[in-house]
């Protein structure tokens, strides 16, 4: 039987049943955001403790969640969040090391499974290679096919903005992927 949101908010304002209450919203999120989270970082190792890191700031903010959005809209924005920290972590460290495309595409070709057909491994790649923005509404819409309202609260844009970035992000990828086909 699924929990629904506002049982685990219920759970969570109690101080005895806060435990509980943390378990009910990982159960009932931990797939979805994992995910959201993976196709921003895409080793699945850093998106592991990003999630976590993710569900150790929902505990210790929870009382700065406020009602006015719907319980998942609050997470994927901590997610989000903590997901591009750790992009940004990665960049920084990459500069010094070598080339930080050449490394995502590393980690894509690296995190695609058994014989998966190149457009895919062109997809990924297509999506990495975007900017943060784009990439993030891209992933949001497509992927996850959330509505712009909820991603406009998510990542803190307006709708017309959410919008052009989407269409920008699918023209970048449709070019690359017919510049990069090898037939």
């Amino acid at each position: 039987m699924k929990i629904k949101d506002a049982e685990i908010i219920s759970l969570m304002q109690n101080p005895r049943t806060q435990n509980e209450g943390v378990r009910a919203l990982m159960d009932a999120y931990q797939s979805r955001l994992y995910w959201h989270i993976r196709r921003i970082i895409v080793d699945g190792d850093l998106a592991q403790d990003t999630l976590q890191e993710t569900f150790i700031k929902a505990y210790q903010n929870f009382h700065q969640f406020k009602n006015d959005s719907q319980l998942y809209t609050w997470l994927y924005r901590i997610a989000t969040n903590e997901a591009l920290q750790q992009v940004n972590k990665l960049k920084k460290m990459q500069k010094t090391d070598e080339d930080p495309e050449y490394h995502m595409q590393n980690l894509v070709a690296d995190n695609v499974e058994g014989d998966a057909e190149e457009i895919q491994i062109l997809l990924q790649n297509a999506i990495q290679s975007l900017p943060e923005k784009q990439k993030l509404v891209f992933m949001m819409r497509y992927y996850d096919d959330l509505p712009y309202e909820e991603i406009s609260k998510i990542v803190d844009m307006s709708v017309g903005t959410l919008k052009t970035n989407y269409h920008y992000a699918k023209q970048k990828i449709e070019e690359y992927i017919k510049e990069n086909y090898e037939r």
